[in-house]
């Protein structure tokens, strides 16, 4: 094995295709704790895109190597890991990173997949349903037969919270951009499917809900549609913040909660799983449903290590659906 591989760093905020770029370095070797990971698969969320544009929630450290969610075969350990071999699979949190040949990781991030995972599969799984577990169950408390909007249907949390949705017993209607999205929506269960830019978007989302609007709302929209999830909330809704695909400030008046008891929750999945509680907890409901195949990641397209910085621009352009994938060893 070479002691040389291939990374994508970023050295400045700026462009996708101009900052991102392909470079070798040094095969990390593991400290305490920590195991080496052949990456074999990466899934690329809109908070890795937001994170190389300098946009995130936590400032971005210069240089930056991306990477938060990816999955391979452990090759190296580092003194004192256990539960862990050479040679297992495994997803894993880490962070950042994960573009790259080979990564070092806490074994404390890492995820076992179950053996009828492909490494995309694996690498597709864990940011988007844990997240939606939050979203529908820690955060939202979802109950059986509710109702639940969910935006972006067609993406990766969109196709995991659907799922998730209706493995739980809840009635999903889904906004998305095109026709062809929101067939993707209906083939994964959700009961009612509406674009995004429907002129009476509104007034369908409330009808489909019965007339009175929906109890739970899955916010990743942002700026001038946020208005428009509270509009579409029901009564005593609760509306959970999960992104900002808008890309632009939404504005938010309290007195409008007041009037019709709404509640606006913020979801962020790098501080609930700080939370081991939370952890445990969205490991104990996703990962039987994972095993038994009531649901199952949706992975997008797979693009090499030297595209990075197109799979990226797909995803701000919109131009994907489910998880999009980047495979370093291709």
């Amino acid at each position: 094995m070479s002691d040389q591989m291939r990374q994508m760093t970023v050295h400045e905020s700026g462009p996708l295709a101009e900052v991102m770029q392909l470079e070798q370095g040094s095969v990390p070797q593991p400290a305490a704790g920590e195991v080496r990971l052949k990456v074999e698969a990466v899934g690329i969320n809109f908070a890795d895109v937001l994170t190389v544009t300098g946009e995130y929630l936590t400032r971005t450290k210069y240089p930056y190597h991306p990477g938060m969610e990816f999955a391979g075969t452990i090759d190296a350990l580092g003194e004192g890991v256990q539960g862990f071999g050479v040679g297992q699979r495994v997803a894993c949190l880490a962070g950042r990173g994960g573009l790259a040949e080979y990564a070092v990781v806490p074994a404390v991030t890492l995820v076992p997949v179950p053996e009828s995972f492909s490494a995309a599969e694996a690498a597709a799984f864990p940011v988007s349903f844990f997240t939606a577990y939050h979203a529908l169950k820690t955060l939202g408390q979802g109950k059986e037969g509710e109702w639940v909007l969910v935006q972006a249907a067609a993406g990766a949390l969109g196709t995991a919270s659907i799922q998730l949705a209706r493995a739980l017993g809840m009635r999903v209607i889904a906004l998305a951009s095109t026709p062809e999205k929101l067939e993707i929506a209906k083939k994964l269960g959700a009961d009612v499917t509406i674009l995004q830019d429907d002129p009476e978007r509104v007034e369908k989302v409330r009808a489909a809900a019965g007339g009175k609007g929906v109890p739970l709302v899955l916010e990743v929209v942002g700026g001038k549609r946020f208005q428009e999830s509270l509009d579409m909330a029901a009564n005593r809704g609760r509306i959970i913040v999960i992104g900002n695909a808008s890309r632009e400030q939404a504005s938010l008046r309290p007195v409008e909660l007041m009037k019709r008891n709404l509640t606006v929750t913020g979801l962020w999945l790098t501080s609930l799983m700080a939370d081991a509680e939370a952890t445990a907890e969205a490991v104990k409901g996703v990962t039987p449903l994972i095993a038994s195949g009531q649901v199952k990641p949706q992975v997008g397209p797979v693009y090499p290590l030297e595209q990075s910085a197109q799979a990226f621009q797909d995803i701000l352009d919109r131009k994907t659906t489910g998880k999009v994938i980047i495979e370093p060893q291709r």
